[in-house]
């Protein structure tokens, strides 16, 4: 805040002293069509009041940069020494050679090559950043390969080096790659409290298979134990599977018995940090999206009518809700993909569009059927 204050600040002050020397120039233009006469006469008159300023010692005001500058610049067109009244021949000396000085360091300031644009200088930090093990000549071969675009590597070291918005990358594998790249292999559960018209609290049980954000498996209870989760683990994770850890939080349901018998078939438990719920941010994030798109809507009468909510609303979200985490795509869509439209903007040829109605047209699906 202080450095781009002081910027203003010498950037207002150039603007001022620019502006008084255009105006000093522009009464040197107007003093120049004057006779000589005119001239001689004035400069007398100003003269006899700068005596009367001397003779009472009155000490003058300290002069500006535009003032400075103006003198300095007058001072070669007559015999300036006859003329110093408030300053000395040192002081006027002085200003000369300073401003010979920024004349000369503006004229001699060395130009170099110029910067890469702000877009492509991002676009290597970004690179750098989401490829730990990539160096400055991975990613200049990557930009002229892949992109046409010829960097040469020192250029590209040099922005590395510099910092940016983007996080410098870590040598080691960061945390959030690993979950990407085991995320097919884990499957996250939680429990959801839904309230009936009877003000009834009923549990939603939900385990997520984290790479698809396919819903494996739910069920509806209003009486949770152990018991009847294990059996819930047990369905969800039926048959020859092939997921390595099951993630849940250190709710007192989750006994240790539970998760001793979880680990039985074949996975290992991971338990969450107390009061995380960000570390089981996909079913924390379902759970929202449950309410939002569906349970908001509706009034469980009962258990049964919940679970037939549930059914319809799973399948949507399975089979024909996109998922922006995806690409977007969906977990699990049932229809292969169709073909593309020769033009952008109209429904490929011989094709004609269908809606499918989702709980009662609160939601649709929309999807190519091949014309009659």
């Amino acid at each position: 805040m202080a450095a781009s204050l002081s910027s203003f600040t010498a950037l207002q002050h150039c603007f001022r002293t620019a502006a008084l020397a255009l105006l000093d120039l522009g009464r040197l233009v107007a003093l120049m069509a004057r006779s000589r006469s005119a001239l001689s006469a004035e400069n007398l008159f100003l003269r006899k009041q700068l005596a009367l300023f001397q003779e009472r010692k009155v000490k003058p005001s300290r002069a500006d940069d535009s003032t400075r500058w103006m003198m300095a610049a007058l001072s070669r067109l007559f015999n300036w020494r006859d003329a110093l009244l408030l300053v000395q021949a040192d002081t006027l000396i002085r200003w000369h050679r300073k401003g010979f000085r920024l004349f000369w360091r503006w004229k001699s300031k060395p130009t170099g090559r110029r910067r890469l644009p702000k877009k492509l200088q991002e676009l290597i930090r970004r690179m750098s950043a989401e490829n730990p093990s990539w160096g400055q000549e991975r990613i200049a071969n990557e930009l002229m390969l892949k992109l046409g675009i010829q960097v040469s590597p020192r250029t590209v070291q040099k922005y590395l080096n510099t910092p940016g918005p983007n996080r410098q990358p870590d040598p080691k594998q960061r945390w959030l790659t690993f979950v990407r790249n085991h995320a097919n292999a884990i499957v996250a559960s939680d429990f959801f409290v839904v309230v009936t018209a009877q003000f009834r609290i009923l549990y939603v049980f939900v385990c997520i298979e984290l790479g698809t954000r396919r819903i494996l498996h739910y069920n509806v209870t209003a009486h949770p134990t152990a018991e009847w989760t294990l059996q819930q683990f047990r369905e969800a994770l039926a048959g020859d599977h092939s997921y390595r850890f099951v993630l849940h939080d250190q709710d007192s349901i989750f006994s240790r018995e539970l998760d001793q018998s979880v680990t039985a078939m074949g996975v290992r438990v991971l338990q969450t940090p107390v009061r995380a719920p960000k570390a089981n941010s996909i079913c924390e994030r379902f759970g929202g999206t449950l309410r939002r798109e569906c349970l908001d809507f509706f009034i469980p009468l009962n258990e049964r009518h919940l679970k037939l909510i549930l059914k319809a609303w799973v399948a949507h979200f399975n089979h024909g809700r996109p998922h922006m985490s995806l690409g977007p795509a969906m977990p699990a869509p049932l229809h292969t993909a169709w073909p593309k439209s020769t033009q952008r903007h109209s429904v490929p040829d011989g094709h004609v569009i269908r809606s499918t109605a989702i709980l009662g047209g609160l939601h649709h699906e929309y999807s190519l059927e091949t014309a009659a």
